[in-house]
């Protein structure tokens, strides 16, 4: 047997970007191979094998080992192996629909293996040619375990093809790189067969082939039956893959609704997927010569089904869409001629309309964008917007009912008082020449509605209001009118309702003035009964004195119309107390923190003192002694016997204080009797303490930051007795609010 190697080709097909010249691929997303008899016992055979550009896996194979077998029993004969090298590479836009968009991230490269063997002599066996790669993508959703599956590419040239040097089919088209969902597939898969033999299709399940397990890092070959790239390929029989059940199987490979399925007559692929996802689909091509099968081909591709947008789409405006016939709906309502809005979306991708109508039988057509058309009668009309007629791209269809009703009008009269509030009567006018209303919509131009004949309707608040009345018969047709009601009366009844009625004085009352309808084009007078008055709509006073209050009102509308009314004792103020005390010493320190505090209230009956929560009193001049220093918080609180009170706090600084004095003289005879020099004093809360002491010749002789420590008279407390004389002191510390202290003397040592 003889092989003859050719050349190959790789090929990328990207729907969105386009590779440069190289032989990478990624995952392995399909393949298939096909053969031509030369005679002899010679064929020429053309493999395709399909990857994925983003999968990330291994490049093409360049070498590809393509093994041959003969016999479909065991012992099986490895006739020879073929290893084509890749030489060239060229890119090829995909043929995608401008009006579809579709996700930039797929992607898809063809490699191209043409080869030629001789000496597959006619016999009673068959010849098997075969290649082997793993793996698949990852991400495949209608396999069992894709990312560790491979695949095997297969074809059987049995004994009937060899006696007829038969010539297997071809298929005439690329597979469809993205398939939308939810959308209609329809997919021609055929194939072209030289000899005219009878072609049958049908799915089929791909095959497996190669593996992990050859992995080196797992023990094993990547040239082995079950590694990644066998060399040579396994003999067949080969397993399929295994599909997840029950969603898919090898005839059900994606579901769908309806689901996709072939056509075995004309190799059509239709049906509607609805599930985004990748799905490993086998093709097969049995092919016949009179009535004897003699031989199958096999294409093993993965469909990438994916959210796709349509750019172009036929819609026009509409009263009324019915989604399940796909219609939109007009009604014409007593008007015969009909104008059509064409909002057929991307205007740049659409060159032609045409709309047909059927009109009493003639079919009436436009090519305008937007055309108007009138209709004879009264009736139902159907028609259709094609956009694109005649076109293979960039082409939708809008089905369209025009319903030609009798006309429909609405009106209404008002009455009410002017000058005086009250109900609005509304009297409905409307009328339908296709019978009686069944629908009345009131809007009264203040945010409320009513669906009532003739309503009556109290308005809130004045002014100049739009009433529209919409009226609808039983074809759904609709008339709107609308008129102006001015409406400026004076209320019927004036109500205000204040936030209190009594209280101590002062007293502070909001008047909420509940009367309908006001607002500020309205002349408004309060007066308040203390000779205090007002003209807003809702005002605040505050009652000063105490007693009994007599209120009144007077409103004038925009039109001269008036109203007032008097709340006679309406609001009584009752008299309170007025707090008020001081206190001494003033100012307090910690040396004398008892504070003797004098009353200086009027009208006063009872006290309550609060000192700081840290004790109370009920008598009018207490003495309290304050526990610690700082901020402390004094309140009086007085009852006059109307029961008011009122309330005094006073912030009262109780200073801390320090002392600090120095001796003059000591005398360090170990007597015990001033055997020490130090100060003394209330040092609590000094901080920052510092003493040190010269001798006459200026050098430090002692120093702490302690005020309880004593100098003996000793260098540093440590060393021999200094000599009798006079020695220089200076102190410094910082009180506890943060002052600084300096203190000068003189330390006369005696012995």
């Amino acid at each position: 047997m003889k092989i003859i190697k050719s050349i190959s080709t790789l090929i990328t097909i990207c729907t969105i970007l386009l590779l440069p010249a190289s032989i990478a691929a990624k995952h392995i997303i399909g393949g298939e191979i096909t053969y031509v008899c030369n005679g002899g016992g010679s064929y020429d055979f053309t493999m395709k094998v399909f990857r994925d550009c983003f999968g990330g896996g291994a490049d093409f194979d360049a070498p590809a080992v393509i093994t041959v077998y003969r016999g479909n029993i065991p012992p099986y004969t490895e006739i020879a192996t073929v290893r084509p090298f890749l030489t060239s590479q060229q890119a090829i836009d995909s043929d995608a629909n401008p009006c579809i968009i579709v996700p930039p991230n797929i992607c898809v490269e063809e490699a191209i293996y043409e080869f030629t063997v001789t000496g597959l002599n006619p016999g009673n066996l068959s010849y098997h040619i075969s290649y082997q790669r793993c793996c698949r993508n990852e991400t495949i959703d209608n396999i069992v375990e894709p990312g560790d599956a491979g695949a095997t590419y297969t074809v059987e040239i049995t004994p009937q093809a060899q006696g007829l040097c038969n010539n297997s089919p071809t298929y005439n088209e690329f597979p469809p790189i993205v398939i939308c969902a939810n959308d209609p597939l329809n997919f021609d898969h055929s194939a072209t067969d030289i000899d005219g033999d009878q072609l049958v299709y049908g799915f089929c399940s791909p095959i497996l082939g190669g593996g992990l397990e050859g992995l080196p890092e797992v023990g094993g070959s990547a040239l082995s039956c079950n590694g990644v790239s066998p060399d040579p390929a396994c003999p067949p029989p080969y397993d399929e893959v295994t599909y997840v059940l029950p969603d898919y199987s090898s005839a059900n490979p994606m579901g769908g609704s309806p689901q996709v399925s072939i056509d075995p007559n004309t190799g059509v692929i239709t049906g509607t997927p609805t599930l985004e996802g990748q799905y490993v689909v086998g093709v097969c091509v049995d092919e016949y010569r009179n009535g004897v099968l003699l031989g199958t081909i096999r294409r093993d591709f993965q469909f990438n089904v994916t959210t796709c947008v349509q750019t172009v789409f036929a819609e026009i405006a509409a009263d009324d869409y019915i989604a399940e016939d796909e219609t939109f709906v007009i009604n014409a309502c007593g008007d015969n001629t009909v104008p059509f809005n064409n909002l057929s979306g991307q205007a740049s991708n659409i060159t032609d309309v045409r709309w047909d109508f059927d009109i009493n039988g003639t079919d009436y057509v436009s090519t305008e964008f937007n055309p108007v058309i009138t209709f004879p009668n009264l009736g139902t009309y159907f028609g259709t917007l094609i956009l694109n007629p005649g076109s293979s791209q960039c082409v939708d269809t809008a089905l369209i009912s025009v319903n030609v009703y009798p006309d429909i009008t609405s009106g209404f009269s008002f009455d009410y008082d002017t000058c005086v509030s009250g109900p609005t009567q509304f009297i409905s006018s409307a009328f339908s020449n296709a019978g009686p209303i069944q629908e009345y919509l009131w809007d009264f131009g203040e945010g409320n509605f009513s669906m009532d004949e003739n309503p009556a309707h109290i308005y809130q608040v004045p002014g100049s209001h739009p009433v529209s009345l919409i009226v609808t018969d039983e074809n759904n047709c609709m008339d709107t009118v609308t008129q102006i009601i001015d409406y400026y009366p004076a209320p019927g009844l004036l109500i205000i309702e204040p936030t209190s009625f009594d209280g101590c004085q002062p007293l502070d009352v909001f008047f909420d003035n509940l009367s309908i309808p006001i607002d500020s084009t309205y002349d408004i007078t309060w007066d308040f009964g203390d000779g205090s008055t007002s003209s807003e709509i809702s005002p605040s006073h505050t009652y000063t004195d105490p007693g009994t209050f007599t209120i009144s009102i007077d409103v004038v509308s925009p039109i001269g119309c008036e109203t007032d009314s008097t709340f006679n004792d309406y609001i009584f103020v009752k008299p309170s107390p007025t707090a008020g005390f001081s206190y001494n010493p003033n100012p307090v320190n910690s040396f004398a923190p008892t504070v003797d505090f004098t009353d200086e209230s009027q009208d006063a009956l009872n006290w309550y003192w609060n000192f700081d929560n840290d004790g109370f009193a009920f008598e009018p001049n207490p003495s309290f002694t304050f526990p610690d220093t700082g901020i402390q918080v004094v309140q009086q609180v007085v009852t006059h016997i109307s029961g008011c009170q009122d309330s005094l706090t006073v912030l009262i600084d109780v200073v801390p204080r320090v002392t600090y004095h120095l001796p003059n003289a000591f005398s360090p005879n170990s007597d015990t009797v001033n055997d020490g020099f130090r100060g003394y004093g209330f040092v609590d809360g000094m901080q920052g303490f510092n003493l040190r002491i010269w001798n006459r010749w200026g050098e430090l002789i002692f120093e702490t930051n302690d005020p309880e420590e004593e100098w003996n008279g000793q260098k540093y407390n440590t060393e021999e007795l200094s000599p009798n004389g006079v020695y220089v002191v200076l102190v410094n510390y910082t009180g506890p609010r943060g002052n600084n202290f300096e203190l000068k003397g003189y330390a006369t040592l005696v012995k």
